[in-house]
């Protein structure tokens, strides 16, 4: 492990700032940016989320109530169990046919706990219904049934005043807000910020409007939102606070302008979108994604989002965990190599990009001599490279290196076990840093960086010494995100070991 003083001096040499370029911002933009903003939280999820708890909820408080009283009396029947089930499944359905799985509802109270009570009414209307079709009325207990209503109701309005209380608790901190930027300060960029705010119960909190026109077209503020900068200072500013959505106000017909703009943005892991609200040329109704009331055209979206990332996250930490316990016995054969073959601690921390360009502490075994370490990665490790100590040539020929990286998937969260790969922030080819060698290269961070990933077992790894190579890893990367997957994750995770073995002649 890392020794007090080797920790302190690595620590202190890779927290010092990379030397990049980076945008000064407004004082406007600053301020919308240095406030605090929690992680958003998908309204898809917590729906899907609400849906299971009522299903879970409402099973067992029929069955908890058919084995305190039925059973007893007469004995056990799967057909009990059977209609438990299946009403709580229908309970479910009538509740999404009734607009109650909303996180706008879930705010309110009236209008969900009556929507909610009917629901479960005609659900039990329902079942007594068909019961006297199929003429089995006298083999159901009353008492259990009228039992089943009243306390499965008062369960459900319980559940629902503290996912009331939880909701309303998580919109005062913002997580439910799509965090928007208009581009566009003139009359068509008011005409839109009117439109979104004046909607009730909206999710839009739009933060500012960006233009790079200094004439008079562009205003100051549109319908009270402040202009915050130039369109290049979006990337800039999406990077130091959480922007969910970029909305265009400029018309179709300014195709050039909105080209050359998309070019800038589609790096961002955010939402772009193109406001259809003024435009004359009308498309089909189903042609468009609503803001509220608000038309507009899709241009690109996040990826790996609501669901997806609960796979991934979930996929990460089971699977993550797994290979770290099988995986402990081999890194500590390697900790002690380490330790025998030259002084100094086992691991070392090396500042890396992470999602959107954040800097994250990526662990990893110390392959070089102590005394030689270079946390920033501003030299770049070459064949027979004379800083490498012979343990170390061994260990990132075979990528074991990397295992400590395994305890960020696990407990930081800052690293999937798939995904492009986190590059040094200090990574060049040459003289060049990586973004200036390769145009959009930051869109490889529109997700969380993996420990392998495709560009890996496909054998574009190790040192990156021509254009080539940081051009193939980059595609790879973005082949990776559009085409992301559970099942790709499995099976590049399956192909990693032997393209470790096959495909390692770039690995020094």
């Amino acid at each position: 492990m890392l020794d007090a003083a080797a920790a302190a001096a690595v620590t202190a040499t890779a927290d010092r700032p990379p030397v990049e370029r980076r945008r000064r911002l407004s004082q406007a933009a600053l301020a919308v940016a240095n406030q605090k903003v929690g992680r958003a939280y998908s309204p898809i999820v917590i729906a899907g989320a609400v849906r299971l708890a009522d299903f879970l909820l409402l099973s067992f408080v029929g069955i908890a109530l058919y084995f305190g009283y039925v059973v007893r009396l007469s004995g056990f029947h799967w057909e009990y169990i059977a209609a438990i089930f299946g009403m709580t499944a229908l309970a479910v359905v009538c509740f999404q046919a009734a607009d109650i799985y909303e996180v706008q509802v879930f705010r309110g109270q009236l209008r969900q706990m009556t929507r909610m009570v009917s629901a479960w009414a005609f659900v039990f209307l329902l079942f007594i219904g068909a019961s006297f079709f199929a003429k089995l009325g006298g083999e159901v207990s009353r008492l259990w049934l009228s039992a089943f209503f009243f306390i499965g109701l008062a369960a459900l309005i319980v559940e629902r005043l503290f996912l009331r209380a939880m909701v309303r608790g998580w919109a005062r901190d913002g997580r439910l807000d799509r965090r928007t930027i208009i581009v566009g300060s003139d009359q068509n960029g008011e005409k839109l910020v009117e439109a979104l705010k004046s909607q009730d119960d909206s999710d839009i909190d739009v933060l500012g409007v960006f233009d790079d026109r200094n004439d008079n077209r562009a205003l100051e503020t549109c319908a009270g939102s402040p202009k915050l900068g130039k369109v290049d200072d979006i990337v800039e500013f999406a990077r130091r606070t959480r922007v969910d959505l970029v909305l265009f106000a400029l018309p179709i017909s300014a195709e050039t302008r909105i080209l050359e703009m998309l070019k800038k943005l589609w790096v961002l892991p955010v939402d772009i979108r193109l406001s259809a609200h003024t435009n004359k040329l009308r498309f089909r109704p189903r042609s468009y994604s609503y803001l509220g009331k608000v038309p507009t055209l899709d241009v690109f979206e996040a990826p790996i989002t609501d669901w997806d990332m609960v796979m991934k996250s979930l996929f990460d930490h089971v699977v993550g965990a797994i290979i770290l316990l099988f995986a402990l016995p081999v890194m500590a054969l390697v900790a002690l190599a380490i330790k025998l073959d030259s002084p100094g601690p086992v691991l070392f921390r090396q500042k890396r990009f992470g999602f959107n360009n954040e800097r994250i502490d990526v662990f990893k075994f110390r392959s070089l001599y102590h005394h030689q370490a270079d946390p920033t990665a501003s030299k770049v490790v070459t064949k027979d490279d004379p800083r490498v100590t012979r343990v170390g040539r061994f260990i990132r020929k075979t990528s074991l290196d990397e295992l400590p990286q395994l305890f960020n998937v696990v407990f930081k969260s800052n690293l999937s076990l798939v995904g492009p790969r986190p590059h040094a922030v200090q990574g060049k080819l040459q003289s060049r840093l990586f973004d200036e060698a390769v145009d959009g290269y930051f869109a490889r961070h529109r997700v969380k960086p993996g420990i392998t990933g495709w560009a890996q077992i496909n054998g574009w790894r190790g040192e990156i010494d021509n254009e080539e190579k940081i051009q193939k890893r980059v595609e790879f990367d973005l082949y990776y995100i559009e085409n992301w997957s559970v099942l790709f994750d499995l099976y590049i995770l399956l192909k990693t070991p032997l393209a470790l073995m096959t495909k390692s002649e770039n690995a020094y």
